[in-house]
């Protein structure tokens, strides 16, 4: 039986009003169900497929970007983590890809979004960080996220669309 990427749980009700931090939460988990459920029913094949020419975009190659994306930007900058970057190469998430690997690309996702969710969760909105000599709040690195999120979702459902006509997820 071939793999298939699962169908992710439904998104849970994101708040519009009262504290800003469940917004921006609610916000960001959209977004990461978002890319699952694009990638959902298809081969890990189809995950490495390449978009256009002369560009090395795949759904799989967006899975590990943003593993790596969210585990910079939460775990490494914000909340001060001393652990090993992902993918040090600049482009290498996208350009190193093993179609057998796949699954596991989706489950390190997942299990970086918790490991991120909880290093910045004691730390307030207002938390600074510097960030190439810049100082950076930690709403602002929400903010910063659910922009790269949507970005990329945007380019997901291109590559969707592209391998199986599916679009609208």
């Amino acid at each position: 039986m071939t793999w298939r990427a699962p169908q992710p749980p439904a998104d849970p009700p994101s708040p519009d009003v009262g504290d800003v931090r469940p917004i921006l939460q609610g916000y960001l988990d959209h977004h990461r169900l978002t890319l699952l459920r694009l990638c959902a029913g298809l081969t890990a094949e189809q995950l490495a497929l390449r978009s256009t020419p002369p560009s090395t975009l795949s759904l799989l190659g967006l899975v590990r970007h943003m593993t790596k994306v969210e585990r910079t930007w939460l775990r490494i900058r914000t909340a001060g983590q001393d652990i090993d970057p992902l993918f040090p190469d600049s482009d290498e998430d996208f350009d190193d890809l093993d179609a057998a690997a796949a699954e596991q690309a989706l489950t390190n996702l997942s299990t970086e979004w918790a490991a991120c969710d909880e290093a910045v969760a004691p730390l307030p909105l207002e938390y600074c960080v510097d960030v190439r000599g810049q100082p950076v709040t930690l709403a602002s690195v929400y903010i910063h996220l659910v922009e790269e999120w949507a970005r990329h979702n945007g380019h997901a459902d291109l590559i969707r669309q592209a391998i199986d006509g599916t679009t609208g997820r």
